[in-house]
């Protein structure tokens, strides 16, 4: 089983920087969407990610070697492939339906569901802040969707159909998040991104049209670049960030990501109102957000705050 480095420092900073350019993502993968299709631009983004990570790892002689793995291992393998496979796809299905911080939010219920992995595979406790934290959580999303519970409930819209979407998306994520951890027990993670990496491309060549590159415009194309870019290091400073800290304390981390998204779609909407457009949600939506990040991260943190109160409890009754 994986145990952590114990260099929480550095893991906090990864968690740090995955955060921020997943927050900044869809608002670039929205623009691209305009033209190619989810498959086609999930097919570029690992194809490119996994080439520059083969031609590294090749040149420093530290290509994997699959004898390792065993059996469980390679079934590792396969559950990562198909869980970041059908994250790829699912998210960007539902981002054409929604908008980046929407969608943001919805893929808010990985992390946590990574959290219940953890806690029945690497036998991670569930403590009584945590049962606060998810109450808040739950609480946030009836907040934030407060003037669309109507149609969220009674008919099967664009807008609920992207919801479930992107909700799946989440699940598939959590397979993956959890898959990855246990494989880098035997490899580090620059060499698990890179076999999933080239696995995924080669899943869904079949369905991809990469000739749809050559009708972006100039700016799409940079940004296509961009999202290719950001998944090389936004995935890879993930999987460090899991070596070096608990996966409890990096989901944490994670949750202020879509925070990001809302002050990046804000940002661009202002420097760019003929490409962005701005988020239609209401003051109490707001709200619900900031409560469904903060819900997130006590969820994620809750064994060690609730430890944290008893040492200080019996600090306190010693003297």
């Amino acid at each position: 089983m994986h145990i952590s480095s114990g260099r929480w420092l550095y893991g906090l900073s990864l968690a740090l920087l995955t955060a921020f350019l997943w927050g900044i993502l869809p608002v670039k993968l929205k623009q691209v969407l305009q033209v190619m299709d989810p498959v086609t631009v999930t097919w570029f983004r690992l194809l490119v990610s996994g080439v520059m990570l083969f031609i590294w790892l090749a040149a420093t002689r530290r290509l994997p070697g699959f004898k390792v793995l065993g059996t469980k291992g390679k079934m590792l393998v396969v559950l990562a492939v198909f869980g970041l496979v059908g994250n790829y796809v699912l998210y960007l299905v539902g981002l054409r339906l929604l908008t980046p911080g929407t969608t943001q939010l919805m893929i808010q219920f990985g992390p946590i569901l990574l959290l219940f992995g953890s806690i029945f595979l690497f036998k991670e406790r569930f403590s009584l802040g945590q049962g606060m934290g998810l109450t808040v959580l739950m609480v946030g999303f009836g907040l934030f969707f407060n003037d669309r519970l109507v149609e969220l409930f009674t008919s099967l819209s664009d807008y609920t159909l992207g919801v479930l979407i992107a909700f799946l998306a989440a699940v598939s994520w959590a397979f993956y998040g959890m898959s990855q951890k246990q494989l880098l027990t035997v490899w580090n993670s620059v060499q698990v991104m890179m076999v999933i990496y080239l696995f995924c491309a080669l899943l869904i060549t079949p369905w991809a049209h990469p000739m749809q590159a050559l009708q972006l415009s100039p700016l799409q194309g940079w940004l296509l670049l961009a999202c290719c870019l950001n998944t090389l290091v936004a995935y890879g400073a993930f999987a460090e960030a899991l070596v070096h800290w608990e996966a409890s304390r990096v989901s944490a981390t994670l949750a202020l990501t879509p925070l990001v998204t809302m002050l990046s779609v804000a940002v661009a909407a202002w420097l760019w109102p003929d490409y962005v457009q701005r988020e239609e949600i209401n003051a109490l939506g707001y709200g619900g957000a900031v409560l469904v990040v903060t819900g997130s991260a006590l969820t994620a943190l809750g064994p060690s705050l609730m430890a944290g109160l008893k040492a200080r409890r019996q600090r306190l009754a010693g003297a």
